[in-house]
């Protein structure tokens, strides 16, 4: 059997109707675990039938704050103590602020909601600037980024997928030589990206420029012959060149 909570719920739940791909839990548990019996606050886009909610509370415990946002105001009707329930369009970023002006600061985000690039987009933007330190925000689906019925295809610019690439380059902007390209807010409050099979998991933290330091003794023995890095390199490069000629050669001859 499982050591994972959350896929051993899933496989004895009875309860209201969830749907996940099944190496989610592991990806879950890995991100979510410091937060299990804690007051925690829980935002999910995405209600449905509202079993997944069942599922976060049995996991975070009594003490979290969960709540929902759905588009379909039949999910209100899930709604209990500890878990509130938001209808509205998650593309709509005044709807968005003014639930995020609600809830408060969150330490968890779901995002498993409308799964077209404008509401992944969107809920991103407005909600990562309101996770706490420490925080993380996951957003799942995002093999929707390469279907064309929601606009996606393999580095197809404006979905979720090419918009999480361009920003691993934003969290090394400390390392930029180019002066229109430096650190921002992400960059500073961004401590790792996590890139899985559909999902996308954003860690926040403080982060202050990084810097290197050096210990122990640079020096080599007596009879260590001069090494350059740059002379190997030409001299590894013309060896494998001269590699693939012979094979082409070598090639030419046996066809003839």
């Amino acid at each position: 059997m499982t050591r994972n909570p959350l896929e051993r719920y899933f496989e004895a739940h009875q309860g209201r109707q969830i749907h996940k791909w099944v190496h989610y839990f592991d990806i879950y548990h890995r991100h979510f675990e410091k937060y299990r019996g804690r007051p925690v606050t829980v935002v999910e886009f995405g209600v449905q039938y509202g079993g997944s909610s069942q599922m976060w509370r049995e996991y975070f415990g009594p003490d979290a704050k969960i709540y929902g946002v759905d588009i379909d105001p039949r999910c209100k009707a899930w709604e209990e103590p500890g878990f509130q329930v938001f209808i509205g369009d998650q593309g709509d970023p005044e709807f968005l602020n003014r639930i995020a002006d609600e809830i408060g600061p969150v330490d968890v985000v779901i995002e498993d909601g409308g799964h077209f690039p404008l509401h992944q987009i969107t809920t991103f933007e407005v909600f990562y600037p309101r996770i706490r330190r420490g925080g993380v925000f996951l957003i799942e689906d995002l093999h929707t980024s390469y279907w064309k019925d929601y606009g996606g295809k393999r580095n197809q610019q404006g979905t979720f997928m090419e918009y999480a690439k361009a920003l691993t380059d934003q969290l090394n902007a400390w390392h930029s030589e180019e002066p229109d390209f430096k650190p921002d807010r992400f960059t500073r409050t961004t401590a790792s990206m996590h890139f899985y099979d559909s999902i996308v998991v954003f860690e926040k933290d403080k982060v202050v420029k990084p810097h290197h330091e050096v210990r122990g003794t640079a020096e080599w023995t007596d009879t260590a012959e001069p090494f350059s890095h740059s002379l190997a390199s030409r001299g590894l490069s013309l060896r494998k060149r001269a590699r693939r000629k012979a094979g082409a050669v070598r090639r030419r001859l046996r066809r003839s």
